[in-house]
């Protein structure tokens, strides 16, 4: 869903166009067989009976993504029974067929490989905000993901260098110097907020 096709026609959108940008699904457009999906530059998402495309990521949020997945992954090695998604980790909850920047399953609850997308939801799902995504539309995703069953969510304020964590008791907001509270599924997994932010303080923000 995120690969470039070269016999696609090229759209030009107007520099003022707000994202998401609501996409015409083509023939044979099936939201639950990744196969169908137009090939695009950027990200796809299906909500609401819509079919959404948002661009690339630029250069900050990937970094804060790339961090993200580092310390969850030292999480994940030492802990097996878990397994860690990424790269727009494609999940199909409800009537929606959506990707989290970085998601936690427990194997035995998604079963066996089947190449689509995962049909139960993760014990924690992580989205970094990014040039086209503010806080109030992170929100949304973030209620989205707890109406769905998935207990955790973190979102990541590259710009705050801040971390929100969402869930059914309510939101707290946590700052560098900060460790975020430990997930009661996921035993152990508290990193502290700078190690989402390692590469921007790196690079001189």
């Amino acid at each position: 869903m995120i690969v470039a096709d070269p016999d696609e026609h090229v759209v030009t959108l107007p520099a003022a166009v707000k994202f998401p940008v609501e996409l015409r699904p083509p023939p044979g457009f099936d939201p639950e067989r990744p196969e169908t999906w137009p090939r695009v530059e950027g990200r796809l998402e299906f909500v609401g009976g819509r079919l959404l495309y948002m661009p690339p990521c630029g250069d900050v949020q990937q970094d804060v993504v790339t961090d993200v997945v580092l310390a969850l992954g030292e999480w994940v090695r030492r802990h097996p029974e878990f397994v860690l998604g990424t790269n727009e980790a494609g999940m199909r909850l409800g009537d929606a067929s959506r990707g989290a920047d970085a998601a936690i399953w427990r194997p035995d609850a998604v079963g066996p490989y089947t190449r689509g997308l995962r049909r139960v939801p993760p014990v924690l799902a992580v989205e970094v905000g990014g040039e086209d995504e503010s806080a109030i539309e992170l929100r949304e995703k973030a209620r989205w993901y707890l109406s769905v069953g998935v207990p955790h969510v973190w979102l990541v304020l590259p710009d705050e260098r801040e971390v929100l964590v969402l869930s059914v008791d309510g939101e707290r907001r946590f700052e560098l110097g900060a460790k975020l509270p430990e997930v009661p599924e996921l035993p152990g997994l508290s990193p502290e907020v700078a190690d989402f932010f390692r590469q921007l303080g790196a690079g001189g923000g």
